[in-house]
């Protein structure tokens, strides 16, 4: 059961914080709430947690306003376990963490924008074929408003991750030093002249970086980008789908990536790391097809 915070510690912001999400079973439920994994027979599954403990710790965060209890079936009335807007203002906290593991613990502790190979980032991502996006999924979209990284009208979409561009912001110092964050412009102006060969297939088309909508904005504008670029300033998407990144010029940026997701949100082919950005924008192409046509 959580712990109460003890009166020397009532004003300590990072104590209180620690009552609501410090145990283990809680910061795990919060993760797969935000993977889509909302009742109660999944999650129990999914973590392989006894019914007693499992029971306790979701009251625990829907006491705390983390979680909300939503009715999806009557009679037996059963609820589905959604993240609130104070449970989803944890999802910085969650890619934090998995950043800092995936650096200090599960990695060397060197500063990269790419991945090795046969390492756990790695497999991490290849491991999301046959996964599905949570829906809805909202994100900030330099067009205005937010836009569904799934075109619901296309028969596939590629999605490609990327750390940031140069214009309007500078970038950080040392950005250049950094393996794999070299490429970032070159990357979208690539999509963008295959654009036409993508959207002839049926296929959409999507940028996401961390960066703000404004920023995106101004560099879609200067570069003519027909297609949209999304923020995950809020990691939106990153948390969901554990996407990897690095934390430079005091923030998270995402590592180089892209994935084919098709109609129904299924994630179908993933690249990463992206080492060659003519060859990813290539395969995006010719890997989208191969899910478009399914749909011919």
């Amino acid at each position: 059961m959580a712990r109460a915070v003890p009166d020397r510690d009532a004003a300590c912001a990072v104590a209180q914080a620690a009552a609501v999400i410090g145990d283990w079973w809680s910061l795990l439920l919060v993760r797969e709430a935000a993977r889509g994994r909302h009742r109660f027979d999944e999650l129990q599954r999914e973590l392989d947690i006894s019914r007693k403990v499992l029971t306790e710790r979701l009251g625990h965060l829907v006491d705390s306003g983390v979680l909300e209890k939503v009715p999806y079936q009557q009679g037996p009335v059963r609820h589905e376990y959604r993240l609130t807007d104070a449970g989803r203002a944890l999802l910085p906290v969650l890619v934090a963490m998995q950043d800092w593991a995936d650096r200090w613990v599960l990695g060397d502790g060197r500063l990269t924008a790419l991945a090795d190979e046969d390492g756990t980032e790695t497999h991490r991502v290849h491991s999301l074929p046959g996964v599905r996006l949570p829906a809805p999924l909202p994100l900030p979209a330099h067009t205005g408003g937010e836009l569904d990284p799934v075109a619901p009208d296309a028969a596939a979409t590629v999605l490609f991750c990327y750390p940031a561009t140069g214009r309007p912001t500078p970038l950080p110092e040392g950005w250049n030093d950094i393996p794999g964050t070299i490429g970032c412009t070159l990357e979208n102006r690539l999509f963008r002249d295959a654009y036409e060969s993508f959207t002839a297939a049926g296929i959409a088309v999507r940028g996401v970086s961390a960066q703000r909508s404004d920023e995106q904005r101004a560099f879609a504008a200067a570069e003519e980008i027909p297609f949209p670029l999304l923020s995950d300033a809020d990691n939106r998407l990153s948390a969901p789908l554990r996407l990897p990144t690095f934390r430079t010029g005091q923030m998270l940026r995402l590592k180089r990536l892209v994935l084919v997701v098709d109609r129904e949100r299924t994630v179908r082919h993933v690249q990463f790391p992206v080492t060659d950005i003519p060859a990813a924008v290539d395969t995006a192409l010719a890997r989208a097809r191969e899910v478009a046509a399914e749909r011919a």
